[in-house]
C-alpha cells in the first residue's frame, strides 16, 4: 500500500469539494454499497480518490473496484493514520489544491482510549479544514465493531450520518472544531515518581534529558532522535510564546515511552498540527512536526470543560520497539521548519 510519498506524487496529476459524513456500516456487504456510490460519484465527476483505510477495508474494497482502480488509490490508514493528526495532511496533499473525494476510516477495534479522543480531535477539526476547500470526505466507522463510545463521537463530530443506506444530518453534530466533551477533560496525571525538568532559557538540558531517558527506555536511536526532535520542539514554543518557562516529564509503560510538555501558553488555532503550512509562512511548522515524528500526540490547551484556563500541556507518544512497526522521522526532519 502506498505511503506519504506515493500520495505526494498522485496529487501532483489530480484535478478540485467540501463535505465530511460518516457512514456507520453494518458488515462487508453495507460498507461496499456506500463507499462504491461515494467513489463512482466522483470518478463520474472527475473527482479522483484517496481511500486511507485498514487492511480488511481496503482488501475488500481492492476486490470490488474493477475499472475503477485506475482513479482510486489505496493506501495504508495504519501507516498514515496510526497518529491521527496525519490524515488532513495526506488528503490535503493528495488533493494538490484540485478537487478530489477522500475515504478515510480512522477507528478500528483495538485502538487505546487516547488514540480514540484524537481521532474525534481530528474528526473535529475537519469540519474547519474541508469547509469551501478541495476535499470530500466519507469517513466509514464499523458499527458493528467499535464501542459505542466511537459511534458516538462520530455522531458529535460529523455534519451528515449515514446508516443503512439513508443520510441525514446528525442530530448531535456538536459544530466545526466542537470536540466531545470527554476528549475535553484534563489528561491523567503522570506516576508521581516521573522525572522532570524545569526549563526556561535554554534546550540544551531539554534536549540532554529526553536522549539520556529514551536511551535508557530502549528506544532506537532513529526514534530517539525523532523524540528528541519533538520534545525541542514543543520547548521552543514556550521559549518563544511565554515568559514562565515550562516543565517536561518523562515515563514510560509496557508498550511505549511518554514524554509531557506544560506551560502557561494557550494554542488558540484549533488546526494547530492538523496541516502543513506553506514552506514560507512564518511559525506554525512545531506542531505538525511533531505529529509527524510521534506515534500519538495528546494536547489540551486553554479552557477546560469547566471552564478553566490552564496552559497547555502536551503528551508525545512512542511505542517501544517490541510493540509494534515504528516509523523514523527522517522524510519530516529533511523538511523542518522552524516550530510556531
Amino acid at each position: 500500500m502506498p505511503g506519504h510519498e506515493d500520495i505526494a506524487a498522485a496529487g501532483e496529476r489530480l484535478p478540485r469539494s467540501h463535505g465530511h459524513a460518516a457512514l456507520l456500516y453494518s458488515g462487508q456487504a453495507d460498507f461496499l454499497t456506500s463507499v462504491l456510490e461515494f467513489v463512482r460519484e466522483g470518478v463520474r465527476n472527475g473527482e479522483p480518490v484517496l481511500a486511507l483505510l485498514p487492511e480488511q477495508s481496503a482488501g475488500a474494497l481492492r476486490c470490488e473496484l474493477g475499472g475503477l482502480g485506475q482513479d482510486v488509490l489505496l493506501a495504508n490508514m495504519g501507516e498514515i493514520g496510526g497518529n491521527p493528526a496525519r490524515i488532513l495532511p495526506a488528503a490535503q496533499t493528495f488533493a494538490a489544491g484540485r478537487q478530489v473525494r477522500c475515504v478515510w476510516e480512522p477507528a478500528w477495534p483495538g485502538r487505546s482510549d487516547a488514540e480514540v479522543c484524537e481521532i474525534a480531535r481530528h474528526e473535529a477539526v475537519s469540519n474547519l479544514a474541508l469547509a469551501g476547500g478541495s476535499v470530500t470526505a466519507l469517513c466509514p466507522y464499523d458499527a458493528a465493531g467499535l464501542p459505542s463510545p466511537v459511534l458516538e463521537y462520530a455522531r458529535d463530530t460529523h455534519p451528515d450520518v449515514i446508516e443503512h443506506g439513508q443520510r441525514a444530518v446528525s442530530s448531535s453534530y456538536l459544530g466545526p472544531a466542537r470536540i466531545p466533551a470527554p476528549c475535553r477533560q484534563p489528561l491523567p496525571a503522570p506516576p508521581a515518581a516521573a522525572p522532570q525538568l524545569q526549563y526556561d532559557l535554554d534546550l540544551r538540558p531539554v534536549r540532554d534529558f529526553v536522549s539520556g531517558y529514551a536511551s535508557g527506555a530502549g528506544l532506537s536511536e532513529a526514534r530517539r532522535a525523532d523524540l528528541v526532535l519533538a520534545a525541542g520542539e514543543l520547548a521552543a514554543n514556550t521559549l518563544r510564546h511565554t515568559a514562565g518557562g515550562g516543565t517536561l516529564q518523562l515515563w514510560q509503560d509496557e508498550h511505549e515511552v511518554l514524554c509531557q510538555v506544560t506551560d502557561d501558553g494557550c494554542i488558540a488555532d484549533p488546526l494547530a498540527g492538523f496541516r502543513r503550512l506553506p514552506p514560507d509562512s512564518l511559525g506554525g511548522h512545531g506542531l505538525w512536526l511533531v505529529n509527524q515524528v510521534c506515534d500519538l500526540v495528546e494536547m489540551r490547551s486553554g479552557s477546560r470543560v469547566d471552564g478553566t484556563v490552564d496552559g497547555t500541556m502536551v503528551r508525545l507518544h512512542m511505542r517501544l520497539p517490541a510493540t509494534g512497526p515504528a516509523q523514523s522521522a527522517s522524510a519530516a526532519s529533511a523538511s523542518h521548519s522552524p516550530a510556531g
